[in-house]
């Protein structure tokens, strides 16, 4: 009888351990556990580069992809919140080369001050995004309509910036300075140190938030597992950057409008307006939301980043020219944040998607310079991610609706 018994409670017992694992199951494949997928994803990437070419893992390659990824980054954060919306802005290649343009001739041609020259580039950036983002909103033109008779205006613009030569060396120590910069072994376990306090702070105290204020938290096991592979990533990183030339001046400015705007997105009151003018407008604007006055910040924000991704560029290239911003930078600026799982139909997402996108973009690209590969394979390859990425994300829509959760 007992071990009937026995064989009845272990029959009962096991859909209870099975659940847990079907349900992360079921949130991986709709889109729950975005950045689970891009670390597995960025893990193989790297796993097939190095059995290629053992260069691939070397500290000095990696900081120097973390350096490539810097720009791209930067402008993806504003694209990550553009894509938020639900919208596109396939301005924002052109307006990094402009913006660059303004701040290279006014620090190497007029003699202003670098950090002025710096704000005026940014600044017009901001005029560019507020300018398209009412053009968009006033007269009821698609956003993607007007961001490409952006994509074909500003280069043209940047041209006349330029002048006759059509290039701008950059020599001012300062701007050098934003990607030359490095800081000692010391500054680096600091950041390390700082930076996992801070994140086991953050997630800690919002967990406490929910539960005081009654809504459902996740189990505090995860959090603390969450917090031991955020400080062994920040510490191997750390190892890395110190292993070469030390910590990066760039990829701190990177983290730091990275961690600001996840801020912006996830705890406060523009943020959630963010979200929710991208997952239903309509709604949003029943609920007294200024729909338009958000998507007008959003442009002129990453118009803003696009701009500071394209003085980061001039400053690692040191010159800028009528390429600055051409080519594929648009391309991997969009693709970075979409293959790390931000949704192109609006309202899901996370600009922690601009960090990771970009590092599994540029680790392809990085990865297929050193085996040698032609540019044609790479941009073959690239529109292959950036496809499979899509129709991830699609899969993923189609499950939650499915479910029944959007």
């Amino acid at each position: 009888m007992s071990a009937h018994g026995g064989g009845a409670a272990a029959a009962t017992a096991e859909p209870e351990v099975a659940q847990p694992r079907l349900d992360l199951l079921r949130r991986f494949i709709q889109g729950d556990l975005a950045e689970l997928r891009v670390v597995i994803v960025l893990g193989v990437i790297w796993v097939i580069f190095y059995v290629q070419e053992d260069r691939f893992l070397s500290s000095v390659n990696l900081t120097n992809l973390m350096l490539q990824a810097t720009a791209v980054g930067l402008v993806a954060v504003g694209v990550t919140l553009v894509l938020l919306l639900g919208e596109i802005d396939l301005s924002v290649g052109a307006v990094s080369g402009l913006c660059s343009a303004i701040m290279a001739v006014l620090v190497e041609k007029e003699g202003w001050s670098p950090y002025l020259a710096i704000a005026a580039g940014v600044l017009a950036g901001t005029a560019i995004g507020l300018f398209q983002g009412s053009v968009w909103t006033r007269f009821g033109i698609p956003s993607f309509v007007v961001t490409l008779a952006g994509l074909l205006a500003w280069p043209g613009a940047q041209l006349e910036v330029l002048g006759e030569t059509g290039t701008v060396n950059m020599t001012d120590s300062k701007v050098i300075g934003l990607t030359g910069t490095f800081y000692s072994d010391a500054v680096g376990w600091i950041f390390a140190l700082l930076a996992i306090v801070g994140f086991a702070a953050f997630t800690l105290l919002g967990r406490q938030r929910r539960v005081s204020q009654g809504l459902a938290a996740p189990p505090l096991g995860t959090l603390v597992l969450r917090i031991v592979l955020v400080a062994a990533a920040v510490l191997l990183a750390i190892w890395v950057f110190n292993d070469d030339r030390g910590l990066p001046l760039a990829v701190l400015i990177l983290i730091g409008f990275v961690v600001f705007f996840y801020y912006v997105t996830s705890r406060t009151t523009f943020g959630r307006h963010i979200y929710a003018v991208g997952g239903n407008a309509e709604a949003a604007r029943r609920a007294g939301i200024k729909v338009n006055r958000v998507r007008v910040i959003v442009f002129m924000i990453a118009s803003s980043m696009a701009a500071i991704g394209g003085i980061m560029a001039a400053s690692r290239l040191l010159a800028v020219n009528q390429s600055s911003g051409a080519g594929d930078f648009l391309l991997l600026a969009i693709a970075a944040p979409v293959i790390a799982g931000t949704s192109l139909f609006g309202g899901r997402g996370s600009v922690w998607h601009a960090l990771l996108g970009a590092i599994v973009i540029q680790s392809i690209s990085n990865g297929m310079d050193l085996l040698g590969l032609e540019s044609s394979v790479k941009f073959m390859v690239t529109g292959a991610v950036l496809l499979a990425a899509v129709v991830v994300d699609a899969i993923a829509r189609r499950q939650r609706q499915a479910a029944g959760r959007i």
